[in-house]
């Protein structure tokens, strides 16, 4: 199926290396020599332009869906511990124009040996990033002083190698949070703590079906999706996900396309809901 030949041959590597990979955060698929696979048309422009409405700011607390009514989705990614599975996030929204929001672990090596590719997209403000830790922990096994190193690291890690300066969207590993958590990380410079009410379910390696099973589920208008950089299925099936958006009507957006710091606006985030950058 053509729609599913984008990166086919990168993921046929990968996918040997994803067996007996079944939880976030392990690692890691052996690197792999892959011949380059054709680029994925793009779809139309309203199936992933941001949207013109005035921008919202941030709020303090937590959000789990989008605000309002609309078509818009929010494609949000995490972790990272594949090098090649985030790579291919890159190239997917480059070729293609869908707008995404990465919530990278600093720890996993993919990040800055990917960020030659990412940092561009992050500097035209289609893609957008929040910190979800340095290294993946359950926050409410911490003390005060870890939650706030892990927050802390994370977000210099953003500074560094992305050049991110401002962004207020967290998001706790697991989802496991409390008013604790929320406290620190506000404390840390992300006062918003972004959830989800919608998922690909691709914590663990799935087929190509069953993830697109919960495609079809949870695509839908207004909705923040969580998807993973970890196991390579994911890759196998861009050409579905964009057919889907654009079946649907919706158009993707990053979080800072509907929320922006003072910051940001001051910058030019209003226009494009691009992230401050240093």
């Amino acid at each position: 199926m053509e729609r599913r030949s984008f990166l086919l041959a990168l993921a046929a590597g990968l996918a040997g290396a994803a067996v007996g990979r079944g939880t976030v955060g392990q690692e890691r698929p052996l690197p792999v020599a892959a011949p380059p696979a054709p680029p994925l048309a793009p779809v139309a422009a309203s199936a992933v332009e941001a949207p013109a409405a005035d921008l919202l700011l941030p709020p303090t607390g937590v959000v789990q869906g989008l605000p309002g009514d609309g078509a818009s989705l929010a494609l949000t990614i995490d972790d990272g511990t594949s090098v090649e599975v985030v790579a291919a996030f890159a190239t997917f929204a480059a070729d293609s124009g869908v707008r995404l929001t990465f919530f990278p672990n600093g720890c996993y090596r993919s990040w800055e040996e990917n960020a030659r590719l990412i940092r561009p997209l992050v500097e035209s403000g289609q893609v957008a990033l929040g910190n979800h830790t340095w290294s993946h922990p359950g926050l409410r096994t911490l003390g005060d002083r870890e939650v706030a190193e892990e927050i802390g690291r994370n977000r210099d890690f953003l500074r560094t190698v992305f050049g991110v300066r401002d962004s207020p969207f967290f998001r706790p590993p697991f989802g496991s949070r409390d008013e604790r958590i929320d406290r620190i990380a506000a404390d840390q410079g992300h006062p918003t703590v972004v959830m989800w009410d919608g998922t690909l379910e691709d914590s663990r390696v799935l087929t190509a079906e069953e993830l697109m099973a919960a495609a079809r589920t949870w695509c839908t208008a207004q909705r923040i999706v969580v998807g993973h950089a970890n196991h390579p299925t994911v890759t196998t099936v861009y050409g579905d996900l964009l057919a889907l958006i654009a079946e649907r009507g919706l158009r993707t957006v990053t979080l800072a396309d509907v929320w922006a710091t003072p910051a940001q606006r001051l910058r030019g985030g209003t226009a494009h809901g691009r992230a401050a950058i240093s």
